[in-house]
């Protein structure tokens, strides 16, 4: 390796070659030392780093995705718990379809609008300061739900659950661009994202369970999920903002915190001595991104590779929320002779399926991450297929249960393979702010697929939510619709990216162009990993 300017740690300069310190004058690195070429660390050196970053934000991503997603959807199975003593969400409060539908539908309004405001929030203040922020903020009016007495506070609670929630997932695949390549966010975006299955099907298990205390302490069942799931949040909240890292610093800086964050406690660094030199080495990009203006997020605002990326999103999207919220519905409809509790325990394998595939595809999206488009569409298709079995199975109640699971195991890679891809694009095109900017609005103006399948299908939709056989076909047509557009979206945006390009812009880094600022992860990023390199330790190979 060429003995080059070499980091700073604890005041000291480090030669990485030998190990040997030296007092040092001077700050961290400079920009002109940063960018010099050099040997690239050995893969299994650069892999053991981001496993420690793994242990460090992974966990803590999962739990907090998991608390908030079953607050969020808490709402659906509250609908159908201790429905035969009409102790129920929609019983007790009396709401019609058009409450049920308009309620749901509202969520989405508020974190359309707040989403992008808030990733860029985020992006100026302090990250986890602001991941604390929105669990805080979501347990909160989480357990308020426990209070509703009517349609209008169902419908104000829900919309600002969503103000309050918005900036939450664009927020977490924003952050995790601060640790790693994004060639390598797939994979973690899928990990925590296993949290939305589980939760899911925990949901329904504990659903379950909380049934049986229908009554207890004057509270019914679905009274006691919301406020238990409030709580728990609530508490996590607080320890997130003791445990998540701030974004990295280059070794040798120190961290300085505006006065009015200095109520917050100190947690200690994601990296330190040698593994934060070569982090530092391999990410470069992230420790010397420039602040980003006005103009910059113009140029995100006006880049036409932001627009396929929503489309896609909008029809897994879509088709997720309206199998989340009204999965048990569809299940009570196909399967008649289901009591309450076996509807539960029927949504639960939805998720399970879930959580198979987003294990199984998307860390084999990252090793092959110029193919990301094939990889959503072939899981779409999956989708397709059970939508279409659910649909037209009309004579084998456990056919059309089958067709659920598919479309359970055809979502779970989809949302993370296409927020991977919009920070995979949009960080080599315009930096942090693209990351920030893209992976809010792909999430936030896709979610209009949510107040879709929320507000005008299923119980929105008056045809479909009469009883018998063909009980919810047109929704579930309007699904694969919707599916198609996604799988059309993801080919024109790997059509025009053949035909144009992703050229970096030229100003990203402190005053140097992007070809100039060339890290050891985006020398790596230029080849595929594939199969061929698993579990080789080679320097173009790497989990």
């Amino acid at each position: 390796m060429d003995q080059q300017a070499e980091p700073i740690i604890g005041g000291k300069q480090v030669d990485i070659v030998n190990g040997e310190t030296s007092d040092a004058s001077q700050g961290p690195p400079s920009r002109e030392d940063a960018a010099t070429p050099r040997e690239d660390y050995d893969v299994e050196t650069v892999e053991r780093i981001y496993r420690k970053l793994d242990m460090r934000i992974v966990p803590a991503f999962w739990a907090l995705y998991f608390l908030c997603s079953a607050i969020r959807s808490n709402i659906g199975i509250a609908q159908t718990m201790n429905k035969n003593v009409g102790h129920d969400l929609v019983t007790m409060l009396g709401l019609s379809s058009k409450d049920v539908s308009t309620a749901l539908a509202l969520f989405y309004v508020s974190y359309v609008i707040f989403d992008f405001p808030s990733n860029l929030i985020m992006s100026k203040l302090s990250p986890r300061l602001w991941m604390a922020r929105i669990v805080f903020a979501t347990s909160l009016v989480g357990a308020c739900f426990a209070a509703v007495q009517d349609a209008w506070s169902v419908k104000f609670l829900r919309f600002l659950l969503g103000l309050v929630i918005a900036g939450m997932w664009p927020g977490m695949a924003f952050y995790l661009t601060l640790f790693y390549p994004p060639s390598r966010t797939g994979k973690r975006i899928g990990m925590y994202f296993t949290a939305a299955q589980v939760s899911a099907a925990v949901v329904g298990l504990v659903s379950a369970g909380l049934q049986l205390m229908d009554g207890a302490g004057g509270l019914v069942g679905f009274r006691w999920m919301f406020l238990i799931y409030g709580l728990v949040g609530i508490v996590l909240s607080f320890i997130l903002l003791w445990w998540l890292p701030d974004r990295p610093l280059a070794p040798g800086q120190k961290r300085e915190r505006p006065r009015w964050l200095g109520w917050m406690p100190e947690t200690p660094e994601a990296l330190t001595g040698q593994d934060a030199v070569v982090h530092y080495h391999d990410l470069r990009r992230v420790y010397h991104a420039r602040p980003w203006t006005l103009k910059d997020l113009g140029l995100v605002l006006l880049d036409w590779r932001l627009w396929p990326l929503c489309l896609m999103y909008f029809g897994v999207v879509g088709v997720g929320i309206g199998t989340q919220l009204y999965g048990s519905v569809i299940i009570a409809a196909i399967q008649p002779q289901a009591t309450d509790i076996q509807v539960s325990l029927l949504f639960a394998p939805i998720w399970i399926m879930d959580l198979i595939a987003i294990l199984l595809v998307t860390p084999i999206s990252d090793r092959f991450h110029h193919y990301r488009a094939f990889f959503f569409s072939g899981a779409v298709c999956i989708q397709i297929a059970g939508l279409l079995t659910t649909t037209f199975a009309l004579d084998n109640g456990w056919a059309r249960y089958g067709g659920l699971l598919m479309v359970g195991f055809g979502l779970g890679p989809t949302v993370p393979i296409c927020m991977a891809w919009s920070s995979e694009i949009f960080q080599r095109r315009h930096g942090e702010v693209g990351v920030a900017a893209a992976t809010a609005l792909v999430s936030g103006l896709g979610n209009l697929g949510s107040v879709t399948t929320t507000y005008a299908l299923y119980t929105g939709w008056p045809e479909d939510a009469k009883k018998g056989k063909h009980q919810f076909r047109k929704s579930n047509l309007t699904m694969v619709g919707i599916l198609c557009l996604s799988i059309a979206s993801a080919m024109v945006m790997t059509v025009l990216l053949r035909a144009f390009g992703n050229p970096p812009s030229t100003k990203l880094y402190e005053g140097d162009s992007a070809s100039e600022f060339e890290d050891g992860a985006a020398r790596r990023e230029n080849q595929q990993r594939g199969f061929g390199k698993l579990g080789r330790g080679t320097k173009d190979g790497g989990a």
